[in-house]
């Protein structure tokens, strides 16, 4: 199953590079600048705009970076008429599917939402922390491949269609760095709690360990919930795994010894 990718709007925003799908039937792969292919994406932050013209429903979601404009038919679906109903502005989540579309020589990019839901801020700061987890272990591979370290066809297409050099990683990386200082600092995690977050962390991946494992962004997931730091969190499995309580059958998931 395709998993959802984690951006934020100020690279989502140079985004113009689009992929066909793998067949007539799927839908196009938007290619951002570090290297991530999209098409399901999860995303968080404030609604701060909606507005209807025709029968489309338009709506403005503004993370740190920047914003990403949502679309839907607006014929009074469910998911119009729930978005419809939120007070603006709030902290939403979005799930959807990311898109790109070119008029007049100009590239209009998109996200047509499948699911929307009203969060709380500490949910928002999780979502920023995670997604710049994720664009730094992107800009990594893009910085291999500038090295020639990195064979991946799918790195290398953005690298050349994007023209990528060091500067242009050091400024994605800067954005990053402007989207976590939104984040409100989260009291650190002390002795006994650690303790009960190993235990709840090992409780977690052996109910819900398939033949893979679970991903260690599931995990992530988890704890933020509980507002847990995420470096917290990866101590917390780090050390599971040296007490051989658990381990990684391939990178990024684990499972129960």
């Amino acid at each position: 199953m395709e998993g959802a990718v984690r951006l934020f709007a100020g690279e989502f925003n140079q985004s113009s590079l689009t992929v066909p799908g793998e067949d007539d039937k799927s839908a196009s792969w938007v290619v951002i600048p570090s290297g991530g292919y999209c098409r399901q994406v999860f995303l968080a932050g404030a609604l701060v705009e909606v507005r209807e013209q025709g029968d489309m429903l338009f709506a403005r979601l503004a993370d740190p970076t920047g914003g990403f404009d949502l679309i839907c038919g607006g014929n009074n679906t469910a998911l119009a008429e729930s978005i419809r109903k939120i007070p603006v502005p709030s902290f939403i989540s979005v799930s959807g599917r990311a898109q790109l579309y070119r008029k007049e020589g100009k590239a209009f990019l998109t996200i047509r939402p499948d699911q929307v839901q009203i969060i709380e801020r500490r949910v928002r700061d999780q979502w920023v922390i995670t997604t710049a987890i994720a664009t730094l272990a992107r800009l990594r591979l893009v910085h291999q491949a500038l090295k020639g370290l990195c064979t991946d066809s799918r790195i290398l297409k953005a690298c050349s269609h994007y023209s990528l050099a060091l500067k242009d990683i050091q400024d994605l990386a800067g954005i990053v760095a402007g989207a976590l200082t939104s984040v409100r600092p989260i009291k650190e995690i002390e002795g006994p709690v650690q303790t009960d977050l190993r235990e709840l962390i090992m409780e977690y991946i052996r109910t819900t360990s398939g033949p893979r494992g679970v991903a260690v962004e599931e995990i992530l997931d988890m704890a933020w919930l509980k507002a847990v730091p995420p470096e917290t969190v990866l101590a917390a499995i780090e050390s599971l795994i040296v007490e051989d309580e658990c381990y990684q059958p391939q990178k990024g998931y684990v499972k129960p010894l």
